[in-house]
């Protein structure tokens, strides 16, 4: 295991990294103001998403894929065989030809990659979660704000329709003011080996929860099983928030069915999104509960309404495209993005006491 003054390397050491194709030039090479120039490091699952959106960006060149495996990179040259690829990702931190580092790795390895990219004068897109520690996290973002670099943290749903959408309906105060979040993210695997179901799926709850509420959590409790390899693989998150709002989230490894569903209920009324339904992803119920005092000190009336249920409609876009866009905006515009280093924190931080409060067995963790 590496210590504070190893280096972590994603793949081969530099000076013992075979090259794929030829080395990148070393020559200087400005970029055009309304171009970012990016490099990959990491094409396993989600990188070749990353590189395809990339790719296909109008102010975006793709200049270099890094990956540790032959195999990935053999992989990405039948697709995009005008691309550098090579297995030292020092070639990418070090590239005059490079404005802009996509972090697609292990979570483990994100704090040293993203920090040599950011000392080598590189804007990062680093994959969720944002860090393995809120102190790496906040080490990254005091060093992009020293040298006025950007960050921007992985977090996709956030562009998606249905979120989007669903800010828009908390926004314009048609729910009303929010009494829970309630989201339930479960399906039968993919074991992780260096990380938990929480730090695995959590980090996309967490995340819209956060860009929906928007206030400070106040604690954390959480409660979860380990049955095969040592690792939380089932866990029950609960969040408190001022005003009452409370927020569970369920990840789970175990279940024998996918289930993507979240629940909003508000003052005025309730939202369930379905990420798995086809076309109504989104439904509104005008349904609520209000209760008055009688009379008598112990009388009290309760009546229920029941409307209209409304299906908004909502935007058919690629999330992880239209987020690549925005990174790309962000940095040509200089403009800090919504999902900063700060909003990775954030979550990294409850992940952090999701993490303590399992290990207490349900203990309750202040934030």
């Amino acid at each position: 295991m590496a210590t504070q003054t190893d280096p972590v390397y994603y793949g081969f050491p530099p000076t013992t990294a075979p090259k794929i194709s030829k080395r990148l030039k070393s020559y200087a090479h400005q970029s055009p103001s309304n171009l970012v120039r990016v490099g990959v490091i990491g094409y396993g699952y989600w990188g070749p998403n990353v590189v395809r959106n990339l790719q296909s960006l109008e102010n975006c060149e793709l200049v270099t894929i890094c990956d540790k495996n032959s195999d990935s990179l053999q992989r990405a040259s039948r697709v995009y065989p005008g691309v550098e690829l090579t297995m030292d990702y020092s070639e990418l931190l070090t590239s005059p030809q490079i404005d802009a580092i996509a972090v697609i790795t292990p979570v483990w390895t994100h704090f040293e990659l993203a920090k040599a990219a950011l000392q080598n004068g590189k804007h990062v897109f680093v994959e969720k979660p944002f860090t393995s520690t809120p102190r790496q996290a906040e080490e990254l973002i005091e060093l992009a704000d020293r040298n006025r670099l950007k960050i921007m943290v992985d977090h996709t749903f956030l562009f998606s329709g249905a979120v989007r959408k669903i800010r828009e309906l908390v926004d314009d105060g048609t729910l009303g003011d929010l009494y829970y979040f309630d989201s339930t993210r479960v399906n039968l695997g993919l074991f992780q080996h260096d990380v938990n179901v929480v730090w695995d799926l959590a980090p996309h709850d967490l995340s819209i929860m956060d860009y929906v509420i928007r206030a400070k959590p106040e604690a954390v409790v959480a409660t979860g099983g380990r049955h095969l390899n040592g690792l939380a693989d089932v866990a029950f998150i609960t969040i408190y928030f001022p005003g009452n709002v409370i927020a569970h989230i369920n990840v789970n490894w175990l279940s024998p069915v996918k289930v993507r569903k979240t629940l909003i209920g508000g003052e005025k009324k309730m939202l369930v999104w379905n990420d798995l339904e086809a076309d109504e992803k989104i439904k509104v119920y005008d349904k609520g509960v209000q209760m008055t005092n009688g009379k008598g000190v112990y009388d009290l009336l309760v009546s229920y309404r029941s409307g209209d249920v409304c299906v908004p409609k909502i935007e058919q876009t690629e999330a992880l495209k239209v987020e690549l866009e925005y990174f790309v905006d962000c940095i040509l515009n200089d403009q800090t993005p919504f999902n900063d280093g700060a909003a990775g924190l954030r979550v990294v931080k409850i992940l952090e006491a999701v993490d303590q409060s399992l290990q207490g067995r349900g203990r309750a963790i202040s934030l």
